[in-house]
């Protein structure tokens, strides 16, 4: 395969049970790329507003990156997108592993799937082939069922997406995975999947990436080999839960649904720790020597390594966020969670809302079919999170997500589910890193920490350089407390980057500021691989275009930047801690709300990106009705 785009998308439509070859200019190309800013170009411009998420007429998008399958370590990142179940509005997520850069290899940048099949069916792509195959004997398995049964029937070497069983039943948090490790996480597209039918996408390919300047990509190959150290590197050593300790220690843990920024048990759940007791191998994805992933034993609790391990995410959300300290359970929560591919972020962060309702007298015993769901019951969050999975008793109220629960709830519920735009929070504290106040409110599919590098980031700029971010122009430090018009500009530069990495595959955690994926060296190997002219300029406006068009689905969808908000009790104070007495003030967020939403060109009455801002980014039809030239 020459340079980076098999100029192919495979259409399925599932209800016609036909598939389809075809082909986007090079000019659509050049505009999108791939991953959340192809995808975001496909739902916008043919799904139509109000449709139902669940029903045959949404559309589930599949878009490789054009750095997926270089050998460069961070660059195999690719995007699911479709009408989110969970908010209502644009659902989008990436996920590392094999299985992007094995579609490439198959001969397709991604798929659209359309419609709805009558009978459970999986998708088999071979080298250029397609084929739709009955399903009915992996309905109701697990995704380690499913994945054996599969490259038995297959290629033992095939990767597989899959949706598991949670998206069969329709659960709002359900997730896409592959090889049982690599999630597609957040936004309930899962459920998507699993609504269509779609029990599991199959591919095997043969094929190999032929960059079209090979010695500008093996430059950028011999400066990664000379300037990456792995074993120096604490996210290969101790994963993305390494900083554990040291957050608990800054108060910024999220402890038992966000009423703490402490923990008590925080050693005891941390990367460190994890290391030097259950953890048997460093996982990771094609062609990554970061190798950040985790992979874990606990025989006497049947947790494999066959599912991987906690990663930070799942240790804040079914530990300090629930009050849980031992890592063998929340280990047990992580495999629960992969076997039927639901997303941890928010089954934890459910679980911790129905706790303090528990605690609070509005839900019982009676409701609870005997639970005693208690901050620190470990045994409450394994019995609750089956009932979820399997939608069960309160667990198929729960398995609506926070919001939606709270409101059948009643009774006050609602003050402690901690969500926005329905999605709930994941395991930052934006009262203790303001900036990140601004990705929870705006980013598009809900509350989401990875919008941009976080704020402590932020005070290593310099005006002499020197820092990772450099290339943005980003020079005056800035505290993490800090909410100011500066830290707006601030989180807007690395907001774009990262939506850029998003659109050409890169691994945020892969990349700058977190690791040695710089910003010049992926504009180098975006040069390489696709032998165009093209500048950090260029790739920034993807990332931009991605970003308007999110935002215009949405509103489309009937947001308005009233849905911009954060949950109350971000902007109530600590009462102990480091940061006792700080909490995010709703004036001054309001301030630095309307400012960013400016800076973006959204309009503050609708929230819908200006037609200037639309034709400057080359996209004026997706403007808003009656919005024209």
């Amino acid at each position: 395969m020459q340079g980076a785009f098999t100029g192919k998308y495979l259409r399925v439509d599932l209800s016609r049970g036909t598939t389809a070859v075809e082909e986007f200019s090079d000019l659509h190309y050049r505009m999108f790329m791939g991953g959340a800013a192809m995808a975001a170009a496909i739902l916008m411009k043919e799904l139509p507003a109000g449709v139902d998420p669940l029903g045959p007429e949404n559309i589930l998008v599949v878009a490789t990156c054009p750095l997926n399958g270089i050998p460069l370590s961070g660059t195999n990142r690719f995007s699911v997108a479709a009408k989110s179940p969970l908010t209502g509005g644009y659902g989008e997520s990436e996920a590392g592993g094999w299985w992007g850069p094995e579609l490439k290899f198959a001969g397709f940048d991604g798929l659209i799937v359309t419609g709805q099949a009558a009978k459970p069916t999986y998708l088999w792509i071979q080298d250029g082939t397609v084929e739709l195959r009955d399903a009915a004997h992996l309905w109701g398995r697990l995704s380690g069922e499913v994945q054996d049964v599969l490259t038995a029937e297959t290629d033992k070497r095939a990767r597989i997406l899959q949706c598991g069983p949670a998206g069969e039943k329709g659960c709002l948090h359900a997730n896409l995975v592959n090889e049982l490790k690599h999630f597609n996480g957040r936004a309930g597209l899962g459920a998507v999947m699993g609504s269509k039918r779609l029990r599991a996408i199959v591919v095997r390919g043969k094929d190999r990436l032929e960059p079209k300047d090979k010695e500008g990509l093996q430059a950028v190959l011999k400066w990664m080999r000379e300037h990456y150290d792995r074993e120096k590197d604490m996210l290969h050593k101790y994963g993305t839960s390494r900083n554990v300790v040291a957050m608990s220690a800054d108060g910024i843990l999220p402890t038992r649904n966000f009423r703490q920024g402490q923990f008590e048990h925080a050693k005891a759940i941390s990367g460190q720790t994890m290391a030097e007791t259950i953890l048997t191998d460093e996982g990771t994805c094609y062609a990554c020597a970061i190798a950040c992933k985790r992979e874990v034993d606990v025989p006497e609790m049947g947790v494999t390594s066959k599912y991987g391990g906690p990663e930070y995410e799942t240790i804040g959300s079914g530990g300090s966020a629930c009050g849980v300290g031992d890592l063998k359970v929340i280990a047990k929560f992580h495999q629960i969670c992969g076997e039927h591919v639901i997303d941890t972020i928010s089954v934890g962060m459910t679980i911790a809302f129905a706790m303090e309702c528990f605690e609070n007298g509005i839900l019982t015993t009676q409701d609870t079919g005997g639970i005693e769901l208690t901050f620190g019951n470990g045994d409450a969050l394994l019995a609750m999170t089956e009932k979820i999975v399997k939608r069960e008793g309160l667990g198929d109220i729960l398995a609506l997500g926070a919001a939606r629960a709270a409101r059948k709830i009643g009774r006050g519920a609602e003050r402690f589910a901690l969500a926005v735009k329905k999605q709930e929070i994941p395991m930052h504290e934006p009262r203790g890193k303001q900036g990140l106040s601004l990705a929870y409110a705006t980013a598009p599919a809900g509350a989401d920490h990875m919008r941009a590098p976080h704020d402590p980031v932020y005070e290593g700029f310099h005006p002499k350089g020197a820092h990772a971010l450099e290339p943005l122009g980003l020079a005056e430090p800035l505290k993490r407390l800090e909410l100011s018009p500066k830290k707006v500009r601030a989180f807007l530069y690395a907001n774009h980057w990262w939506a850029m990495c998003s659109a050409v595959g890169v691994c945020h955690l892969a990349a700058a500021p977190i690791d040695a994926v710089g910003i010049t060296l992926v504009t180098n190997a975006m040069r390489a691989v696709t032998g165009w002219d093209t500048s950090l300029w260029e790739l920034i406006k993807v990332g931009e275009r991605a970003k308007a068009l999110a935002r215009a689905f949405n509103c489309r969808e009937g947001f308005t930047p009233k849905d911009d908000r954060l949950p109350q009790r971000l902007h109530e104070a600590f009462t102990d801690g480091p940061l006792q007495g700080v909490r995010i003030d709703p004036e001054t967020f309001e301030r630095a709300l309307r400012l960013y939403h400016q800076m973006e060109g959204w309009d503050p009455e609708t929230g819908w990106p200006t037609f200037a801002k639309l034709a400057e980014l080359g996209i004026e039809w997706a403007a808003k009705p009656g919005d024209s030239w």
